[in-house]
């Protein structure tokens, strides 16, 4: 009984794909959505902000960090309708126009000999052509080692989307650990994380799982890269899910265990 309330309570505080656009938040008026720490009714299941500068799009939220000129998070629902085989043309990465500050230029990327990583990927949006061109956004993107990105960071989100089939959709948080003193390219000094992190919420909130991979590609098994979310909250200071009742926040955030998603 206790079981069944948790989980009711869970998917009355979680809403899939709300990101609606309406007229007071239009893309025109480049508003910051969400204060720092304050979190409205669309985005119950979104982390905390370093930053307060937090927006939203159709389909994802990003927390922008002006200082290191990339995203520290960026949230979304991924379920089976956002997966799928549908090929479509990618277009060019373009400044992001919600961000206040501007996001980074595409040219700080050129000729640096990192990639364009993107943060929510172009595979996790692919029910509609605008939702998957929304990923195209500089906000939405963070230097990343070619061999990693291709390789181990890739391996990661292809488990994620497969995940998100068998689990009947996930919530998802990924992005950098951004810190003082790191390596940065461009005229606009984007930093260049030195970890990039996964935390995963089952949407029946029933299972959470963190990720937190080096900066390098590595043929080793994922597994490998499971830690507490209590560890990747530490190091970026980051709330993940701060809405989850505590006890049961607490209690899922401690654990690093695979085995209740390796199937």
């Amino acid at each position: 009984m206790i079981r069944t309330l948790y989980i009711l309570l869970v998917i009355s505080l979680f809403s899939c794909k709300e990101f609606d656009v309406n007229n007071e938040n239009s893309l025109e008026n480049k508003e910051v959505l969400v204060s720092k720490n304050v979190i409205s009714s669309d985005f119950d299941f979104l982390p905390t902000s370093t930053t307060s500068d937090v927006y939203k799009r159709n389909t994802y939220a990003f927390s922008y960090s002006e200082a290191h000129e990339q995203s520290e998070w960026v949230a979304y629902c991924l379920d089976s309708d956002d997966v799928k085989t549908t090929n479509y043309d990618r277009p060019f990465f373009e400044q992001d126009p919600l961000v206040k500050t501007e996001s980074a230029d595409w040219r700080n990327y050129k000729k640096s000999g990192y990639d364009k990583g993107h943060l929510c990927p172009a595979g996790d949006r692919k029910e509609t052509l605008d939702e998957y061109n929304e990923t195209f956004f500089t906000s939405n993107i963070s230097p990343q080692e070619h061999e990693f990105n291709s390789g181990v960071w890739n391996r990661l989100e292809e488990k994620v989307r497969y995940w998100a089939t068998k689990n009947d959709g996930l919530y998802i948080v990924t992005g950098g650990v951004l810190i003082d003193n790191l390596k940065t390219i461009g005229k606009e000094k984007v930093s260049v994380p030195n970890y990039f992190y996964k935390v995963l919420l089952s949407k029946d909130g029933t299972k959470m799982i963190g990720f937190l991979v080096p900066h390098k590609n590595s043929n080793n098994p994922l597994y490998e890269f499971v830690v507490s979310v209590d560890e990747i909250e530490k190091m970026t200071g980051i709330d993940f899910y701060p809405n989850l009742p505590d006890e049961i926040e607490n209690k899922m955030e401690s654990k690093s265990d695979y085995k209740d998603w390796s199937f």
